[in-house]
Parts: C-alpha cells; structure tokens; sequence
C-alpha cells in the first residue's frame, strides 16, 4: 500500500479547517469567610446584584452585597456544609422562578420546588423575581371589583382589582380568616390566587391548604410555603416569587391576586440577613432601605390599560401589630403605600363582632369606583350610621337619660352591627349581601330583637332565594337596583316579615 502525501495533505488541512476550539471561561470565587447563612467570597469581580451563585453540595447563593474586594451572599439551602475555602462559581442569571398553569393547585417553596408530594412541576417557563413595576401610562385606574363575600368589606371598605389594601392587626383578631374567605369567594370568578405564609407554622399552612381543598378553591390557587423553620433568604424572596408568579397571569390579561401572611415577619428576616451582611441599621435595627424592600413589591400590584391587555394583579399584604399600635415603624411605612386599610381590633373581637373591623380607623382609597352600583344605593349610608351608632355608644355608657332619637339610632346601630356578623368559611355572593344590607338600613329590622338579627337575616336570605330568585338575578345582572327591582324586594321583604312575625307568635 503506498501513502500519497497530497492525500494526507488535504485531509490534514480539512480537519484543521474544521476544527473548533471550544472555549469553557467560568469566574470562579473563593469563601473567605461563612456563618449564619451568610458568605463573603472572593474573586467575583464581575457579579451583579441578586445574581444566583452555585457553591459545593448543591447549595445556592443569591448576591446582595457588591463591595470593593469581595461580595456578600445569603445562602439557599444546607449552609453548614459550606466552608471557607469552597470553590464558587457564577452562574450569570439573576434569581428566577418557574411560571405557568402547572403551579396552579400546588404547594411549593419560593424556589418552585413542590412541597405537596404530587410529582414534579412541568414548565419551562420562568419570570425574575424582581421585576419592575409598570408605569403610569400602562395602567388604568382601578374600576373593577373584587369581591370579598364579607358583607362588612364589599358595602364599607370595596376593593378592586389592582388595589393594594392593606389587613392590619394584632395576633388572632382574623387577619388570615379575611383572607381566606376572599379566596374561598373568587370560585368562579376568574382570578387566580397566590397564597405566601412567611413565617409560619407548617401545621398552620396545612390546615389552610385542606380548608381551601374542602371548599374547592385549590383548583385556581397556589400556596407558596416559606415556613417559620426556612433560612432567612427563603422567607426574604418569598413574597417577591408570589408576585413573579402573580405576574405570568397580570402579563397574559388575566386576573390575579396575592395574598402576603404577613411582612412584619418579611421585615424581620430581611433585618436579619442585613445585619449579618454588616449593613449599617437605622430605626428599630431595620436597615435603611426597609421602606423600599415593600415598595418595589407592592407597587408591582396594577390594572393594565386595554392595549397592554387589561390584565391585574391585586395585592393584599397583611401587617400584625403590636398592642394595636398602628404607628410603629413597618404598619406606618406599608400603610403608606397601600391604597387603604382594614384594621381589625382585638376589642371587637373579643365583644364577638366577626370579621372585627374598626370602621372608623379602616379606610378603602378607590371607594366607590370599587363597588356595583346596587351596593353603592344600599350602602351609602352604612359607614355614616356605624360612626354615630360608635359616638353614642360611648355617652349611653354614663347612663344619662337618652332621647328618643338617640335611643332609636342607637337600636339602629346595633342591628346594623348584628347584620355584619358573619362567620368564618360563609362567603356571600354580592346580590345576597345587596339585599339583606337594604333591610337593614331602610329599617326592616329595627323591630327584631338583636339575638334574632342573624336567624331573621339567613331566614330573609333563604325566602329571598327560594320564592323571589329573580330579584337577585337581576342585581347580579344588571349590577344595579333599578326603582323596579327596589318595588319587587320591599314587596318580598314585608311579605316575609309578616310571615316572620307570625311564626315568632306561634313559637
């Protein structure tokens, strides 16, 4: 066999030709220091803030401090497997989160990762967790309501969809209650939910994740899972997921809302990774920029105009006080940036008034443009009367001889009241709050004993419904109380109360 050297020549040129050379250039730092969740690394010169960091034992970092000679990570996952001297690399993305329908009906972390043990998450999309908030021209201002089915919120504090209104109280007064009946009520309604515990026991989250399953309202909502046992960083970037997912539905033209339980303990995680990072503190030890940790947040909550495709993300963010005490440092700064407040009183509370709302201090900033045009009719005056019925309250308490109109307000008031109860779990649709508001105000059950305010109301509500549908229809239709259908329901009303009235004789 004899070699032919222009043979060889052309393959040997063909092959160099065609070679490639595959450079891998990847930045590589060292931990210089670890501790608390907390690394400073070397030899990152080129790292941007909030990018994530890969370090041994499949532990993450997230950036947050950029310094002269070194740079300042919070650590995901097991951080006592880190150790100084531990290779890190970049891994050139800002922190991102898994998006889409597949996380509907899910429990997960903030990082995605499922917590429900119904298999893995199929999608392949992905938002950053931080994001910025769209600008004035891209919004419109907020008209739509979002109905909570808690008769004392949708007549005196609406919300709309793109609102921030802010639940505020001290421990157990039925924060979260409000705002799980407010999930509970958007079955049918079109709005996906988002759930965030911060904080929080696992049992509780459990607990709230079967009530939601009981009631059916898993089918459109996700619970994101940052529990009292997670490192700081997971609590911290929690309610920043929340929103990214939230945002996959705003950004599409659907609807949204999430829910934030609660920032107080958001706040105080974030205190706790800003100190150990060495960050200077301010007031209460929070670091200087606490103000903006929630306002970059909550701002992201809008109504899109029509041509960004009308889409909303409504945020209701939860605050607990202490002692009632709404002018500390974070209730005062998140009330701020909210568009209004429930403040839920452990007074009221305990004197068995449920959900407990001070109507005086709580306040909705869209009002009206939030409410159906029935609800605005019936309610007009609700707010008005709950005050005056508050003011003398406080003077029948020194037992002075009362005048008749006092005493006759002062009866009106305390069925207006009993009419608000409502227990936890038992959203009602808008029309039937319509209706049984209308009663009470226009002073159908003024004659009622207050003990037989909530028997009289569910017993209205039943007739209503069984022998007059159609009047309900028509509101839930038409969204208003025409002078047609305000007849045919004081016609039915009066009806029912001599029937009431008959049956209370016979008992």
């Amino acid at each position: 066999m004899k070699l032919r050297p222009e043979e060889i020549t052309s393959v040997l040129k063909s092959r160099i030709q065609r070679y490639e050379a595959g450079v891998d250039i990847q930045e590589v730092g060292t931990v210089v220091q670890v501790g608390d969740g907390v690394a400073r690394i070397q030899g990152l010169e080129n790292a941007v803030a909030a990018e994530m960091l890969e370090l041994p034992h499949g532990v993450m970092g997230l950036v947050l401090n950029l310094e002269e000679d070194s740079v300042g990570a919070v650590l995901m996952g097991e951080d006592t497997l880190i150790k100084e001297g531990d290779q890190v690399k970049r891994t050139g993305r800002v922190i991102q989160v898994p998006v889409g329908e597949a996380l509907v009906g899910r429990v997960i972390n903030p990082l995605g990762v499922p917590l429900d043990d119904k298999g893995p998450i199929e999608t392949t999309e992905f938002r950053p967790v931080e994001f910025k908030a769209p600008g004035v021209i891209r919004r419109q201002p907020v008209k739509e309501p979002l109905q909570t089915g808690i008769k004392a919120i949708d007549s005196m504090i609406p919300i709309g969809r793109g609102q921030r209104e802010l639940i505020i109280g001290d421990r157990g007064t039925g924060k979260t209650a409000i705002a799980v009946d407010t999930i509970i009520n958007q079955k049918g309604q079109g709005v996906i939910c988002i759930y965030v515990a911060i904080g929080q026991k696992a049992s509780t989250v459990a607990g709230l994740v079967a009530k939601l399953e009981e009631h059916g309202a898993m089918d459109y909502t996700i619970v994101i899972m940052a529990s009292a046992s997670a490192g700081a960083p997971l609590r911290y970037i929690a309610p920043y997921a929340g929103a990214a997912m939230g945002e996959y539905f705003t950004y599409s033209g659907r609807h949204a809302l999430c829910i934030y339980d609660d920032l107080t303990k958001h706040a105080d995680s974030y205190r706790q990774m800003s100190l150990l990072l060495r960050r200077p503190p301010g007031r209460e030890a929070f670091p200087g920029d606490i103000f903006y940790l929630h306002s970059r947040l909550l701002e992201r909550a809008c109504k899109l105009n029509d041509k960004e495709g009308g889409g909303s993300l409504t945020a209701l963010p939860v605050i607990e006080t202490q002692a009632g005490d709404v002018s500390a440092y974070i209730p005062t700064n998140v009330i701020s940036i909210t568009d209004g407040q429930i403040f839920l009183e452990s007074d009221l509370f305990y004197s068995g008034i449920r959900p407990a709302i001070n109507v005086g201090i709580s306040v909705s900033r869209v009002g009206g443009n939030a409410q159906i045009k029935a609800m605005k009719k019936v309610a007009g005056t609700l707010r008005l009367d709950l005050s005056t019925f508050r003011e003398l309250e406080a003077f029948a308490k020194f037992g002075s001889e009362l005048d008749q109109e006092t005493q006759r307000s002062l009866a009106r008031g305390e069925r207006l009241v009993a009419s608000l109860n409502q227990p936890q779990y038992v959203p009602w649709p808008v029309q039937d709050q319509v209706m049984i508001i209308f009663a009470a105000t226009k002073g159908y059950a003024d004659d009622v004993q207050v003990r037989d305010i909530s028997p009289f109301n569910a017993s209205l509500r039943d007739y209503l419904g069984q022998q007059h549908p159609e009047i309900g229809a028509e509101i839930a239709a038409s969204k208003d109380l025409s002078p047609e259908t305000e007849a045919k329901l004081r016609g039915a009303i009066e009806a029912f109360k001599e029937m009431w009235s008959v049956d209370k004789v016979l008992l």
